[in-house]
């Protein structure tokens, strides 16, 4: 099972009851909304999701609301 979560990433946890296009989906999803992102006020690349909408920059420690996956989508 090792080699078939390298190619699925974090879509290993459904199983094999989802198709390609859908692992694809998601795998492009949740490694937008993983990596740091630049912050609208302060402008340096620190922000981080907390949950769905709630984004937290570690440089100038504001909380705010924004998208779901993306700050500016």
């Amino acid at each position: 099972m090792g080699a078939k979560t390298k190619k699925i990433h974090g879509f290993g946890r459904f199983g094999a009851k989802a198709g390609v296009r859908v692992r694809r989906r998601l795998n492009a999803v949740e490694a937008t909304q993983r990596k740091k992102q630049i912050c609208p006020h302060c402008h340096k690349s620190g922000i981080k999701r907390e949950s769905s909408g709630i984004w937290y920059c570690s440089k100038c420690e504001k909380r705010f609301a924004g998208h779901a996956y993306l700050v500016n989508a």
